[in-house]
């Protein structure tokens, strides 16, 4: 067909409807689709982020009392957690069923089942976590007694409310040679001692005795709670055995005094 100078081409109707329709239906995607798809992505994104944060937050909770070096020898610092099991007809009266010691790295020295003396009637286990099963080889208590007798002389034991440790262990050790964090002075509330879970959430920022209790771990909660604080809480051992010292002679002065006068 010819086509005059200066006219302008005449398109088909048919090639002119399908060319509106593809500037109207172009490959750009709409304004709602690319709003929709960019919320995805970035929920996407985010969901990732906050499923990696959590992952890392659990990772550095256990890392934080992961032993910090391989050294497994006995330290100048012990720590000791113990857990108890029921005897006695009720099940009331508390016997040593297990008992943990850490060193100063927490890494484990001693980990030993109890076999208690008398009869076994609650393994307390949604605490204790002592099942029947663990007692079954579990060494007799003179054996364990007379062990971390040994491992504890002449170094600093570390716990929390080792008195009930060393009862239930019929132990007794140095009052100058114990750290105990539910006496430590900055560690009270109102004066009174709090649970070493409560400590190590405040104070190590790790979460510890959600359900059964592992003494391994308080063991060594207990140990870097002590780690933390041990430059000020040596110096206020100094002072009061400084105190003590002090206290003493005096007394001792006032008593020859006394004993002179009377002569």
């Amino acid at each position: 067909m010819s086509n005059p100078k200066g006219q302008p081409l005449q398109l088909n109707p048919n090639w002119a409807q399908l060319r509106e329709k593809l500037k109207s239906h172009g490959t750009k995607p709409s304004s709602k689709m690319t709003e929709k798809s960019e919320a995805e992505i970035s929920k996407s994104v985010l969901g990732k982020r906050k499923e990696s944060s959590e992952v890392e937050s659990d990772d550095s909770q256990r890392n934080l009392l992961a032993p910090t070096s391989s050294d497994c020898s006995l330290t100048d610092s012990i720590a000791m957690d113990c857990e108890m099991v029921g005897v006695s007809p009720q099940g009331n009266k508390s016997a040593l069923g297990r008992v943990t010691l850490v060193n100063r790295w927490g890494n484990v020295v001693y980990d030993e089942y109890v076999c208690p003396v008398d009869r076994v009637v609650d393994f307390r286990t949604k605490i204790s976590g002592i099942r029947p099963r663990d007692l079954r080889k579990a060494k007799e208590f003179g054996v364990v007694q007379k062990k971390v007798a040994e491992l504890i002389k002449g170094r600093i034991l570390v716990g929390h409310a080792l008195r009930n440790d060393l009862k239930a262990l019929l132990l007794s050790h140095p009052r100058k040679d114990i750290r105990d964090t539910s006496e430590y002075q900055p560690f009270l509330k109102e004066g009174r001692s709090r649970a070493l879970r409560h400590l190590a959430a405040e104070f190590l920022g790790v979460k510890i005795q959600n359900g059964e209790h592992c003494p391994v771990e308080d063991a060594r909660a207990a140990m870097l709670l002590y780690q933390k604080n041990k430059r000020e809480w040596e110096k206020n051992v100094k002072d009061f055995i400084r105190l003590k010292q002090k206290q003493k002679k005096r007394k001792q002065k006032k008593k020859l005094e006394a004993n002179e006068a009377l002569d």
